[in-house]
């Protein structure tokens, strides 16, 4: 199934943070915070401003970005769980270092 998000909304894949346990403590799924780091994997169009022009959208599909803890709307599609979100609540762009 493919999905587009509308308007300035963006479809975020959470990237899961690899688990070091300290002191052999492992934690329950229940009590492990959710990441804010996730994948672009879909963008809208963009919004419009009061004249009616579209406005382009900074994030793009492949983007690895930060995000609010409490940001975005969790949905399920094909038993993977995504965020659907606006750009807005997205905090910054990961940048790979360049050489």
């Amino acid at each position: 199934m493919k999905i587009k998000p509308l308007a300035d909304r963006v479809v975020v894949e959470r990237i899961e943070e690899e688990e070091t346990k300290k002191g052999g403590i492992i934690l329950p799924d229940t009590a492990k915070e959710k990441p804010i780091k996730g994948k672009v994997i879909a963008v809208g169009p963009g919004r419009l401003d009061d004249k009616g022009n579209r406005i382009p959208m900074e994030v793009k599909k492949g983007d690895v970005v930060l995000f609010g803890k409490y940001a975005g709307q969790e949905i399920k599609i094909d038993n993977k769980e995504y965020l659907i979100m606006r750009e807005d609540e997205i905090l910054a762009i990961i940048v790979e270092k360049e050489e």
